[in-house]
């Protein structure tokens, strides 16, 4: 199966809502950070090659590069994510894979 535009914008959306940065204990959902769409675009081939695990989600995570002070310090998006957010987002694919695959 060849991902489409609107599985992966379904798929960023979901992803958008529901996962944040912890950030000075406010959050910062992936869609206010524009994160969304390029992890759903990574990690969206795990779901398709029934690939799914915590050791692709996070290698995902840690590709994204996430700007802070204005692009003077960067740090991946596994950085970012506090623990509980991960297991979220694993929690997140697991279902959006059993959903539409």
């Amino acid at each position: 199966m060849t991902s489409t535009t609107p599985e992966i914008e379904a798929l960023a959306a979901d992803i958008g809502e529901q996962i944040a940065i912890d950030v000075a204990k406010w959050n910062l959902f992936l869609a206010e950070a524009h994160l969304h769409i390029p992890l759903a675009e990574r990690v969206y081939p795990l779901l398709e090659k029934d690939e799914l695990g915590r050791a692709g989600v996070e290698a995902a995570l840690k590709d994204l590069s996430v700007a802070i002070g204005g692009g003077k310090v960067n740090i991946s998006l596994l950085d970012a994510l506090s623990s509980t957010m991960v297991n979220r987002l694993l929690t997140l694919l697991e279902e959006y894979q059993s959903k539409n695959f």
